[in-house]
């Protein structure tokens, strides 16, 4: 399989979070040809600014794999990942990261800063753009809908105090 196969499933990983209202963001981590890890942004139904897509997945494929150390992994996600994810990936061990967006308001791999760049002892190499077409599209969509539901939701007002 290729980078693309395996962007396809993060992608329908993505789609699954934006239809339950979320971020739509997908994550998969592979070993070898086996996916042992996935993950969907969360963060609005657990009411966790934990539950991120590479979060969910890191967790899964540690459990399944049995250790923390996920040496053997390429982690795949739709967006450039924050810098809590990537501190997690880096912590993880995880020696490859593909994504597709780039996030120029918290990616922490080329966008807003380079965390694989800094002294810390595991620089995992990064392939990026990977279906970023798609991703950005999927991001775009969302950001766009919830604007106009923004537009139309009343607006909380502080009890007793004029409208």
């Amino acid at each position: 399989m290729e980078d693309t196969d395996f962007m396809d499933a993060a992608l329908i990983l993505a789609r699954e979070a934006f239809d339950a209202g979320e971020v739509p963001v997908g994550c998969v981590i592979v070993r070898g040809d086996e996916i042992v890890g996935r993950g969907r942004n969360r963060r609005e139904g657990e009411k966790s600014a934990l539950a991120h897509a590479e979060i969910e997945a890191i967790r899964e494929a540690c459990g399944k794999l049995g250790g923390w150390r996920l040496w053997e992994c390429t982690l795949y996600v739709t967006l450039e990942p924050c810098p809590m994810c990537a501190g997690a990936i880096v912590n993880a061990r995880i020696p490859r990261v593909v994504y597709g967006a780039s996030d120029e308001k918290c990616g922490a791999v080329n966008s807003v800063c380079r965390l694989f760049d800094m002294d810390f002892n595991h620089h995992p190499v990064v392939t990026s753009g990977v279906r970023e077409e798609e991703s950005g599209e999927l991001l775009r969509q969302f950001f766009r809908q919830l604007r106009l539901e923004l537009r139309t939701r009343p607006k909380w007002r502080r009890p007793g105090s004029p409208e």
